[in-house]
């Protein structure tokens, strides 16, 4: 075990990237120990990426790319923008909701920071904000991707734990909106005490042109149960709401109904049972190629290739880190390092509580120095065996460890999202470390919460009959 986990440690100091830093050292613990033949690490580095829940991975990223060239972050801007832009501090609080908005798209933080918070940063240092200010918030709020639906590192977590994709996707709905308000809580502090104001007026006419919005697509579940009780099948009822949606959409030129729709197709059709999560990602890829191609035909063959050559480069990298961390993972097994955790852990305490501190504490530090799908690939075959002792739900031990690795996209060394928005705001790695520091607090606010209030993630998921 010291030899698996220090020949890993020693090649991340060194700089290696974090795959080949496990591959490498599962194969010399392989050729030192001999524990396995050859064709077996073969194999199971195989069977790390053969699963059909990993499917959804390069297709919420095409989704998320297709997104960007849609044209789509630019309606979500400016839909928030008329929503909350007139309130103290508008465009920090416009940052929020448009992140709320895209996550329901993209199902990671970096295609958060990347689209939408690129527009953000700008627009926010154009009317005069710190360009730290932007940046925090932007980093803040790009967090809130992977835990409203659909998001990436809860397909990882399921495919790993064994754990219904679905009940997690509904398990992280609350939670975010706890993040959200917490997140609009702190931005209203930072205006009282900055003396930051409105950035757009007051117009009764544009907060009810958003509102409207909002109610048009509330309204789309709302036809589809009416015409259900009129006689209509399932399916009927749902192809002519989305008919007469689309129709009204073409005809009033609402300039995010379409947009606004996606997580509600999204979700609405994984509860109803008409798609998997991983189907699910599909779905996305499809109704923004509609979105692009049909509805904005904001979308060129050019751009469809560079999102697609963007999304091959982006899962080769996420599915090399999953079949290193496979091997790596089943190494930790054999070297019986989870069972020398789960008695230093039980010699520590026997309270649950005690232990979810432990492994906050162990999951911020780990978020640091690992890259999120390696944390959960290598960490969830140790931690959870010693969670289901405790008794502690899979379901909110997946929300506790996604939220913790989130926090550790923020921080150097390995912090993509913080290397992100260092790129766009032309600001220096510690610049932007500084500036992020601040928001941290309703992230942890946040963090305290939902572990030890695990209602916040479990109501929702017990509500419809997915967790018991």
């Amino acid at each position: 075990m010291l030899l698996l986990i220090g020949s890993f440690l020693v090649l991340m100091l060194v700089g290696a990237p974090v795959a080949v830093s496990m591959a490498t050292a599962s194969l010399l613990y392989l050729v030192i120990y001999g524990v396995a033949p050859d064709i077996i690490t073969a194999q199971r580095m195989i069977a790390g990426v053969e699963s059909f829940p990993l499917l959804a991975v390069p297709f919420f990223i095409l989704a998320g790319n297709l997104m960007n060239i849609a044209g789509v972050t630019g309606r979500i801007y400016s839909f928030a923008l008329a929503l909350v832009g007139w309130m103290k501090g508008g465009l920090a609080q416009v940052n929020i909701i448009g992140s709320v908005i895209f996550s329901g798209m993209s199902g990671t933080a970096l295609a958060d920071a990347a689209g939408i918070g690129t527009i953000e940063i700008k627009a926010m240092k154009d009317h005069g904000y710190p360009v730290e200010a932007a940046v925090g918030v932007t980093a803040a709020s790009a967090t809130l991707g992977p835990i409203f639906p659909p998001s990436l590192p809860f397909v990882i977590y399921g495919m790993m734990a064994n754990v219904s994709i679905g009940a997690l996707f509904m398990a992280g709905i609350l939670p975010g909106v706890v993040m959200t308000a917490l997140m609009m809580i702190t931005v209203a502090i930072f205006a009282h005490r900055k003396g930051w104001g409105s950035d757009t007026p007051f117009e009764l006419k544009q907060l009810a042109a958003a509102s409207v919005e909002v109610v048009v697509v509330l309204c789309f579940p709302v036809a589809v149960y009416v015409a259900v009780q009129m006689g209509f099948s399932i399916n009927a009822a749902v192809g002519l709401s989305l008919l007469v949606l689309i129709a009204a959409d073409w005809y009033f030129d609402f300039s995010a109904v379409m947009a606004l729709m996606t997580p509600v197709i999204l979700i609405g059709g994984m509860t109803m049972g008409w798609f998997t999560p991983t189907e699910a990602a599909m779905a996305a890829v499809i109704w923004s190629l509609f979105l692009g191609l049909v509805r904005y035909r904001s979308m060129t063959f050019k751009t469809l290739a560079k999102a697609s050559f963007d999304t091959i480069e982006t899962t080769a990298s996420v599915l090399f880190i999953v079949t290193a961390a496979s091997i790596f993972a089943w190494l930790l097994t054999v070297s019986q390092a989870a069972q020398a955790f789960s008695t230093f852990v039980f010699a520590l305490t026997d309270n649950k509580w005690v232990f979810l501190i432990l492994v906050n504490i162990l999951m911020l530090v780990v978020g640091c120095f690992l890259d999120t799908i390696a944390a959960i690939t290598i960490l969830v075959p140790i931690l959870l065996p010693v969670a289901a002792v405790y008794g502690i739900d899979p379901v909110h031990f997946g929300l506790i460890m996604t939220l913790n690795l989130m926090v550790g996209l923020l921080h150097p060394p390995l912090g993509m999202v913080l290397f992100v928005l260092s790129r766009v705001a032309g600001l220096s790695v510690e610049r932007t470390t500084m500036a992020i520091l601040p928001w941290l607090v309703p992230l942890l606010v946040a963090l305290v919460l939902i572990t030890f209030l695990p209602a916040i993630t479990l109501w929702l998921p017990i509500q419809m009959g997915l967790v018991r």
